[in-house]
């Protein structure tokens, strides 16, 4: 049977809100979406089953790590990633940029060979270069590979940000010389420029030329507020190509993705809800619980009575604060996925509010609220 192609399209708009279904040859997704993030090959604490029981279509890991450990050729030997980790959902993999500069140690960039850097691990220095990115993410048989780009750190210095942008640019364009020609897999380009619109646009101008299957927006979570990330997603969403899909790397809290939807972002990727989980923090319907709190020692009324893809409800908060404050790892899995739930029930919402018209309403209701 011949593999179905990559391609993207936009079912119905609500304004900027875009309603769209990106196709794979591992299965249909649906946009908004939001992208569980498994790093190491695993969504921590939680079972794949589980996470495809959420309604996730979709999830993420990372060349950076997978490089470090177990390494890339292990993976490969097993027939790639979606074989090692058994996920049958199509898998989009970072090129490691972001983490170079947030975990390597005494990390140093080469324009032409790439990033120079040890390993947050062992020490043990590694090169990735554009090429080398994509020859991994090739190799973990990726179906959404991203050009390797630079990732600084929030800087309000001009010159540090343009210099910055014209080298991710540049490797843009050998990232997808690398890649080559395959209809049955897709690269995106990520758009840099930190907090200054004419870099930002200028990167959007240089990445259509190259001409990717998807346009990311990066180099932000990394210290802006809310109110500057969406004045970012201002500035360019408009003019990004309307048939390609638009992917905000990182972010982020349910806040974060109501305000970049009503922007006309399709997907979005953030480790918060598992490590807010692990730490006791649970995402509802009515806002955010602290389960360790004393108060919910004698609760025993369901975590959030409003969800319903994957009820955890017979578990009760006076049971769940027992686990944490026992260190029970049970306590940790139980609201990883509870979140990684909330946070597919909130997508489902989104696109269902677009689909009908009243995305606005719904984003003006919950914005302030989860």
């Amino acid at each position: 049977m011949a593999l179905k192609k990559f391609s993207f399209n936009v079912d119905e708009k609500d304004n900027q809100a875009r309603l769209g279904i990106i196709k794979t040859h591992r299965g249909n997704i649906r946009t908004p979406v939001f992208m569980p993030v498994g790093t190491q090959a695993t969504i921590k604490g939680v079972f794949i089953d589980d996470i495809i029981k959420t309604g996730s279509e979709i999830i993420l890991s990372n060349t950076y790590h997978l490089m470090i450990r177990p390494g890339v050729e292990r993976v490969k030997s097993s027939g790639g990633l979606h074989q090692f980790m058994n996920c049958k959902l199509p898998i989009l993999t970072d090129s490691g940029g972001f983490q170079v500069m947030s975990l390597s140690k005494l990390n140093n960039i080469d324009k032409d060979k790439g990033a120079i850097f040890q390993s947050h691990i062992d020490g043990k220095k590694f090169v990735l270069s554009p090429e080398e990115s994509i020859r991994i993410q090739k190799s973990l048989n990726s179906d959404i590979v991203m050009a390797m780009d630079e990732c600084p750190k929030k800087s309000n210095d001009y010159k540090k940000i343009k210099n910055s942008m014209e080298l991710s640019m540049y490797w843009a364009e050998r990232s997808k010389k690398a890649f080559g020609i395959n209809p049955h897999k897709a690269i995106f380009g990520i758009i840099q420029g930190g907090l200054f619109k004419d870099l930002r646009i200028n990167s959007l101008e240089s990445l259509i030329n190259i001409d990717f299957n998807g346009y990311a927006v990066g180099g932000l979570a990394v210290g802006e507020s809310q109110i500057e990330m969406f004045k970012v997603l201002d500035n360019i969403t408009n003019l990004m190509p309307n048939d390609k899909p638009r992917y905000l790397m990182g972010v982020g809290t349910p806040s974060d993705i109501l305000g970049a939807v009503k922007r006309g972002i399709d997907m979005f990727d953030c480790v918060l809800p598992t490590r807010s989980g692990r730490t006791g923090l649970a995402f509802t319907w009515n806002g955010r619980i602290n389960i360790r709190n004393a108060k919910y020692r004698n609760d025993n009324t369901p975590l959030d009575i409003n969800t319903s893809i994957f009820s955890l409800n017979k578990y009760s908060k006076n049971y769940l604060n027992h686990l944490f404050n026992t260190n029970e790892m049970l306590g940790s899995m139980l609201l990883s996925l509870h979140n990684i739930n909330f946070y597919q029930e909130l997508m489902i919402a989104i696109r269902k509010n677009i689909k009908n018209g009243t995305f606005h309403q719904f984003h003006d209701k919950y914005i302030n609220k989860i």
